[in-house]
């Protein structure tokens, strides 16, 4: 289903130069300043929940995928491999059964059986923000204590590949009942690291779960430190107080890849940026005012000055790497006379006022700033809002927004996940579609792509969706990104994941 070996071989080849860059660098070493068996991960915004259910955000996404397990995962070439489920199968059409691995416990002292699995689900289910990614399940029938059943309505072609997403992680029912609302604040998972303190704002301390069912991980202690401002990140690993930071900002990247005490890592994503709009007000609910836009804009300058050149023009919603994108989309040239017509027909032919949201990511930041530049060229006066990151996930569900920018990561790798949340109409808000875009042909042709077993009739269904979204323009589509983190030599076995949720397991700390 997916392109593996393309993925693969594109991995290894950005590692390998990842490793020359750095070999050839500076000569200054860097001396960790942090204990032997501790290890400082920074990222740019702090979680907003540990609750999988609460939230679909990647900073949180980060974190849990240490706390929890799923029942299956993805390797970092998008195989389908164990987890929780030592084993499935496919019964009917409708039916999976999962054989659970046995003497599991979660970090409550807790053993992990089925009947965890059905409360997992059961309340997905009821989750507004995650219950599309369970799609068409209609019941987690507990077999016995290591075995459960997930019957679905329809035929769901992508389940194992949305059963590997950390919204799937599995909770323990003791655990959230006795935190009642607070559960977010205080997970409990059986993954290899326990949650230990939140320090808001600051920091998450997780320790290694010495009854972890794999093995005690190597690494003791890890601490997520929020660091938004991106230089700070690259400042932390130069003085040795960060191990590993998350998405080394572009300008940063040659001083990481320079440095002989360092290691910078690139690969792809399957994440795509953009610039969404609040279809639901006016003028965004005038689609030749978003056509105007897509066409106002040069996506090319903001690769090259924002990124430096790291990263792909989006011309539809999904990279070539995901099942079901469609290649053969031409999308939106930079053509500012074509913009002004389209405008003119709109009624706006002296433009109007708006505003661009944006949370305080310093990328972000200089992508409104361009914009807003270029915006100014078809007679539209944007101002720049940036709003706190809790905040402005709440805001933007709420419809409150007129422009924002955003990114969606296809964590399962499959169009489903990278087209259903984002632009069916069920999906409004919190869950995904803040565009509040709605479509009824382009519902049709989802639900297909969600239910239908034949592979040819879904990559059918989701080639003629990707080309009424593209001309619908929910959204100015930006770009593709390339991933990217800066460690310290001393941390080996780190691997960069595709979804941008990586696990920090098998990693070590070299003496």
């Amino acid at each position: 289903m997916f392109k593996n070996k393309k993925i693969l071989s594109l991995v290894i080849t950005i590692l390998t130069l990842s490793l020359v860059l750095s070999a050839c660098g500076g000569s200054k070493g860097i001396t960790r300043k942090n204990p032997a068996d501790t290890l400082v991960v920074a990222q740019g915004a702090d979680a907003k929940s540990l609750d999988p259910h609460a939230t679909n955000d990647q900073p949180s996404s980060r974190v849990m995928k240490q706390i929890y397990n799923t029942l299956v995962a993805s390797t970092v070439d998008m195989e389908i491999v164990p987890a929780l489920a030592e084993s499935w199968e496919s019964i009917d059409e409708l039916t999976w059964e999962f054989k659970l691995a046995s003497g599991v416990k979660f970090h409550n002292g807790e053993e992990f059986k089925a009947s965890d699995v059905k409360f997992t689900y059961d309340r997905m289910l009821a989750s507004p923000s995650v219950s599309h990614i369970l799609g068409p399940v209609t019941e987690i029938k507990v077999v016995d204590d290591y075995t459960v059943q997930i019957i679905t309505s329809e035929p769901f072609a992508p389940l194992l590949s949305h059963l590997t997403h950390t919204a799937s992680s599995i909770l323990n029912e003791k655990a959230v009942t006795d935190s009642g609302e607070d559960y977010g604040q205080q997970p409990v998972g059986t993954g290899p690291f326990a949650f230990d303190t939140w320090q808001s704002g600051d920091r998450i301390t997780l320790k290694a779960s010495e009854d972890y069912f794999q093995g005690a991980a190597a690494v003791k202690t890890v601490i997520f430190r929020n660091v938004p401002e991106g230089s700070n990140r690259t400042v932390g690993l130069e003085t040795g107080e960060i191990d590993i930071a998350y998405d080394v900002e572009p300008i940063d990247k040659n001083l990481v890849a320079d440095n002989a005490g360092l290691e910078l890592i690139e690969g792809p994503s399957l994440s795509s940026q953009y610039l969404g709009f609040n279809t639901q007000k006016a003028p965004f609910d005038n689609v030749k005012v978003r056509q105007a836009i897509n066409y106002a804009v040069k996506v090319e300058e903001i690769i090259d000055v924002v990124l430096e050149g790291a990263g792909e023009v989006a011309k539809s919603p999904l990279m070539e790497l995901i099942f079901g994108s469609n290649e053969e989309i031409q999308g939106y040239s930079y053509d500012v006379e074509k913009a002004k017509e389209l405008m003119k027909e709109a009624g706006f032919e002296n433009g109007f006022k708006t505003s661009i949201w944006t949370n305080d990511s310093p990328v972000r930041v200089r992508i409104a700033e361009i914009v807003q530049a270029q915006l100014k060229e078809i007679g539209i006066d944007a101002s720049i809002e940036v709003v706190e990151w809790g905040a402005f996930l709440d805001r933007t569900s709420a419809g409150e927004h007129d422009m924002f920018i955003l990114g969606w990561t296809t964590v399962t790798g499959d169009a489903d996940y990278g087209l259903y949340a984002l632009y069916h109409s069920s999906q409004h808000g919190d869950a995904g579609n803040r565009f509040f875009y709605t479509n009824p042909e382009v519902d049709k042709l989802l639900d297909i792509g969600k239910t239908e077993v034949d592979t040819d009739k879904r990559l059918a269904a989701y080639k003629e969706a990707q080309e009424i979204i593209v001309a619908d323009a929910p959204q100015l589509f930006l770009y593709f990104s390339t991933q990217n983190v800066g460690e310290n030599k001393a941390i080996k076995g780190f691997q960069l994941h595709p979804a941008g949720h990586h696990s920090l397991y098998n990693v070590t700390i070299e003496q």
